[in-house]
């Protein structure tokens, strides 16, 4: 396979996938449509993403919801790196039409195309996520392994944000996440990126193309947009601490995410692409660890030298799960996948990248307000 096109290719992860597999020898084809809230409104002059790709790769301009687009992406290709995908967890609560549109119907219409036309795809790996797992694994001291339902409202609003048992309500204890857990997703992100992955296998069964899952955990580095308020919250602490204004941490602030180093999530899904042994298979692809939402804020704002205040809130958003990190033993065993990077010295990295870039608005404040006026932030 040399003819690799990627969906959602001028994104974060895909931008880093397509420069990798180009070093690596492999043609890249692009489709994207260029979203103002990732690259701007001018992508030429304001998506270093997308400039870092576009004289690399054959780009098309278009939208995994067009068949026009998607069959002239498609056209000699041995395979689909499928990203394409609205990403953030409290923008889908209220946008949940575009949410399902894109990431539902795309890739509805991106297999109804492999179903019905001819074409010469012999590989497709989608990109899932740790939000369908919802609040993930854990272990009860009486019931053992659980997987708690959705936070009570109640008990949040008394400051109690940890999970409970689903047969005893008492809390629980934090357990890494396996492939085999019990997917429940919190949010309608997390729905659609189920959806996803689930079209994908099922259908590429019956279609005898091999197909791969990669459920990412929370992936950060150089080059994520500093922009876009909706998704990731090193970006959104960056803007907010370069621009001089305090951050307010949601919950306890001991809400914790398993931060995986995008280079680390571009060898992961090379592997999967290159290896039969992930053929029809789902993986997480993390870092082995959860980090803690105030710990990751204290670490920026030292590293930024800044003197603005951390303040721990008690707010919290509807959709939002309290812990979650990923078990590898899966992906180590078939593919061979190590994460490279742990937290400190990923955060190095991406904080020394961010630190030369210009500074960009704060915006975090308007889609707090968005959530706000929907009665989905507390």
């Amino acid at each position: 396979m040399k003819n690799i096109l990627i969906t959602g290719g001028a994104g974060f992860i895909g931008s880093n996938i397509a420069l990798k597999l180009i070093s690596n020898g492999y043609k890249v084809r692009v489709i994207d449509n260029l979203s103002p809230q990732i690259h701007g409104e001018d992508p030429e002059f304001t998506s270093p993403l997308y400039n870092s790709i576009k004289d690399k790769v054959e780009f098309v301009s278009g939208s995994v919801t067009s068949q026009v687009d998607l069959k002239k992406a498609l056209q000699d290709q041995d395979a689909v790196i499928h990203l394409a995908a609205e990403t953030g967890t409290g923008q889908s609560m209220y946008e949940i039409k575009k949410y399902c549109d894109v990431n539902i119907g795309g890739t509805a219409l991106l297999l109804d195309i492999l179903a019905n036309q001819k074409n010469s795809v012999k590989k497709i790996i989608v990109a899932s996520s740790r939000a369908i797992y919802g609040e993930g694994k854990y272990e009860c001291r009486e019931h053992g392994i659980v997987y708690p339902n959705v936070r009570n409202d109640a008990d949040m609003t008394n400051g109690d944000f940890e999970c409970k048992c689903p047969i005893c309500s008492t809390e629980v204890n934090l357990l890494p996440t396996s492939e085999d857990s019990k997917v429940q997703p919190t949010s309608v992100y997390g729905i659609t990126k189920q959806n996803q992955e689930q079209m994908v296998l099922t259908v590429c069964q019956s279609l005898k193309i091999p197909a791969v899952a990669f459920r990412y955990q929370n992936v950060y580095g150089p080059g994520q947009s500093l922009s876009n308020p909706y998704t990731g919250i090193l970006s959104i602490f960056s803007t907010q601490i370069r621009n001089g204004n305090d951050i307010n941490i949601f919950e306890d602030g001991k809400e914790s995410r398993d931060f995986v180093y995008i280079d680390d999530v571009v060898d992961a899904t090379i592997l999967g692409l290159e290896k039969e042994e992930s053929n029809y298979e789902v993986f997480n692809v993390g870092a082995d660890k959860p980090i803690d939402v105030l710990t990751v804020a204290e670490l920026l704002k030292k590293y930024y030298k800044s003197n603005v205040s951390i303040s721990i809130t008690g707010n919290y958003r509807i959709g939002d799960i309290r812990h979650n990190y990923a078990d590898l033993s899966k992906i180590r065993r078939l593919l061979g996948f190590n994460p490279k990077y742990n937290f400190n010295k990923g955060i190095s990295l991406f904080c020394n990248w961010v630190a030369q870039q210009e500074i960009t608005k704060d915006k975090y404040s308007n889609s707090i307000d968005e959530l706000k006026n929907r009665g989905l932030y507390k």
